[in-house]
């Protein structure tokens, strides 16, 4: 009697489960309590933290069941905390992530190309054969090493958006957009056009034409950003930094084909740029409009000093001197 592996069984073993860890935002715009039937699966560990300290500990513990796959269910807000905490948690070293869209803002799925209906059991389901993205995002930290740290997550955050000037502006309207129902892709036009006729139509000591004091220093030679001369020289009106390749409502922030860490700059908010402002969007940038001082570059890092609060992915930071780089490089489930 032969004692070979019958042919059905040769070469083959058990699949493994992955072990997938969730941290659910329960006060995130469309989650409250859904989804969380699949707590019931031995492979799933939920955690549902209710401050930022919490984040860490939560993230330790998956850690410690040596997850494969981490899922965040919340926006963008929550993508950053826990982006940022789990840099100490993690290091180099991340299992697998997936994001889903349930936030008031959800830019990174925008660009990942996530379904707008996404759940938790959806993204589990499909681990084994998914596609993955690589994305850094955005590393900033103080220049001083002062800022205070939240316990256990150190004191560099991790986003995908950052901005200043007109763009804090424009966030605390989105949340007025927000209060009258409009989300995602429409907030971001609403506040958009509103930004728009407030800086065409304002005078010049609008706070959305006025500007806000701000010096940029690229790469490692701290080569200070040219400003066209026109306003104030020691202001800009906006500035945007992301690693993103896709924007809500379709906007083309960036130059075409730039990859990584990327910069927008608009020095003085012309009305002539401003009434403009839907075609440059659209990724069609006049020379003038360069020379008049909208700038698009990439750049491996850069140091910001900002004389008012900057917002990195919705929420609002102090003023100061920071350090921005690429984060680690991260790998994104999807279906």
């Amino acid at each position: 009697m032969s004692d070979a592996t019958p042919p059905e069984q040769k070469g083959t073993a058990p699949v493994r489960e992955p072990i997938v860890g969730v941290i659910y935002n329960p006060r995130s715009h469309r989650n409250r309590g859904k989804d969380l039937d699949v707590a019931s699966r031995p492979n799933v560990h939920v955690a549902q933290p209710q401050k930022h300290e919490d984040i860490a500990v939560a993230l330790k513990d998956l850690a410690a069941r040596k997850i494969d796959f981490l899922i965040i269910n919340g926006g963008d807000g929550t993508v950053r905390d826990v982006l940022t905490c789990g840099q100490v948690v993690f290091g180099d070293s991340w299992p697998d992530l997936a994001v889903l869209p349930k936030g008031k803002t959800n830019a990174l799925n925008v660009d990942l190309g996530a379904p707008a209906g996404w759940n938790l059991a959806d993204a589990i389901d499909a681990y084994p054969t998914a596609r993955r993205i690589k994305r850094r995002p955005v590393s900033i930290s103080p220049a001083d090493g002062e800022a205070e740290a939240i316990p256990g997550c150190g004191t560099s955050m991790l986003g995908f958006i950052l901005g200043g000037g007109a763009f804090t502006l424009g966030v605390q309207a989105g949340q007025d957009a927000h209060k009258m129902g409009a989300f995602n892709s429409l907030a971001v036009g609403v506040t958009s056009a509103w930004g728009v006729l407030s800086g065409v139509l304002g005078r010049d000591d609008n706070p959305w034409r006025r500007g806000t004091v701000m010096q940029f220093l690229l790469g490692k030679d701290r080569t200070p950003l040219p400003h066209s001369g026109i306003g104030d020289p020691e202001r800009r009106s906006v500035f945007l930094a992301s690693t993103l390749e896709r924007f809500p409502a379709g906007m083309k922030l960036f130059r075409t084909g730039d990859r990584g860490l990327k910069l927008m700059v608009l020095d003085r908010p012309r009305r002539r740029i401003l009434s403009l402002m839907p075609v440059i969007m659209a990724g069609l940038v006049p020379q003038w409009v360069r020379r008049g001082g909208f700038h698009q570059v990439a750049a491996d890092n850069f140091e910001l000093t900002i004389e008012e609060e900057y917002i990195l992915d919705g929420e609002a930071y102090p003023p100061g001197k920071y350090y921005i780089t690429s984060g680690p490089e991260l790998s994104f489930v999807v279906p």
